[in-house]
This record gives structure tokens, C-alpha cells and sequence, in this order.
């Protein structure tokens, strides 16, 4: 299987960080800023939202990098990653879901402009870390509630997801509150395989 997609990007990471859990090798090739263009043609025969990752197994396609994250750990079978029984597995996809929607739009004005250097009003910006605030309280309160992982005892795809964007939301030029669950389940994060690599690895 090959991923394509450069390393400095959150969404390869989690995809990187997931394979690596799952035991699995992922030939990796760059693309995006810096590297190749995701806006080539070939590229966007394979992605026509000419974004990255995208995973090529075989003739197979698959872009949407919480979706890839959800097919390799299929490709496994039985990991405790994601788990088969409907109910156990919905809450783990619920939480990746309000990873990618709810949480990622919350910071995305904020984080553009302070890490990125995107243009935005100073009320824009202070919206935005309020409402990234807010979210990540919201996740520090159902890791108060497990007191282990985002879904319970078990570490599952919805830890991958939301621990890279906690560790965002960690180095980001802002003013945080304390959320004690949330470093916490950081820290039983960080004694996974990949996480000095995917996860706590200087990059925002």
C-alpha cells in the first residue's frame, strides 16, 4: 500500500500513526506544498478535491483521511482499534466524525492565521480560540468520564484522530485553560508505538 501525502501534514500523520498501530507498512510518497502538486492532473484523477492523503492498495482509491484510518484498521480485522460490534464501533465513529467536523472548525480561522500566517481580523482570531477552547473542554469532559480513552478503557481510532489535534491544540500559540484529563490522556498516549514519530514530533 502506498500513501501519498507529505509528512508535515496532520492528516498523513494520523493515517502514518494508525498503520504503525496496526502493525502495517505504508510506503509513503510526498505530495503537497513543498513537494508535488495536488492540483496535477493525475493527481486529481485520484482525488478530484485535490487535497492529501490519498491511499492507493492495488487498484483501490481512498481519500479522507479519517476513512483510510478506518480501512486499514478493517484491512486488520480484529483490533481493539475498531471495534466490530455496532454499538462499540458507532461511538468510536461518532468521535472521529466530530473530530473532522466539529473540532477541526473550530480552530481552523485561529490556527491558519497565528501558525500559518493566513489573513484574519483579530476578532476573527479571538473567536476562534474561543471556540476551540470550548471544544477541547467538551473532549476534556468525556476523558474525565472514561478516565482512560475517548471511548472507554481501550485505546481506539478515536484517540489517533483526537490525540493529533489535542496535541495541536497543546503547542498552539494561545491561551488554553487547564484541562487535566486531556494532558493526562496525553500522556498514556505517548507511551504508544509511533507518537514520538506522528504525534509529539514538533510539527503543528
Amino acid at each position: 500500500m502506498k500513501l501519498l501525502g507529505r509528512l508535515t501534514s496532520i492528516n498523513v500523520r494520523k493515517v502514518m500513526w494508525t498503520a504503525t498501530l496496526l502493525g502495517l507498512e505504508l510506503e509513503r510518497e510526498d505530495w503537497g506544498a513543498g513537494f508535488r502538486s495536488p492540483q496535477e492532473p493525475g493527481y486529481l484523477a485520484l482525488n478530484p478535491n485535490g487535497l492529501i492523503p490519498v491511499l492507493l492498495d492495488g487498484d483501490f482509491v481512498l481519500w479522507e483521511s479519517n476513512s483510510i484510518c478506518r480501512y486499514l484498521a478493517a484491512k486488520v480485522g480484529d483490533t481493539p482499534l475498531l471495534p466490530t460490534e455496532p454499538q462499540a464501533r458507532a461511538r468510536v465513529e461518532q468521535w472521529m466524525d466530530w473530530q473532522a467536523g466539529e473540532l477541526n472548525n473550530s480552530w481552523r480561522v485561529a490556527f491558519m492565521a497565528l501558525v500559518r500566517g493566513q489573513p484574519a481580523t483579530p476578532e476573527a482570531i479571538a473567536a476562534g480560540v474561543k471556540g476551540w477552547n470550548h471544544h477541547m473542554g467538551l473532549l476534556d469532559a468525556q476523558l474525565a468520564r472514561t478516565g482512560a480513552h475517548v471511548c472507554g478503557e481501550a485505546m481506539t481510532l478515536a484517540d489517533v484522530v483526537l490525540g493529533l489535534s489535542a496535541q495541536r491544540w497543546k503547542n498552539a500559540p494561545i491561551e488554553r485553560p487547564l484541562l487535566p484529563a486531556v494532558d493526562a490522556w496525553l500522556q498514556r498516549l505517548a507511551a504508544q508505538p509511533g507518537f514520538a514519530d506522528y504525534v509529539d514530533n514538533g510539527m503543528p
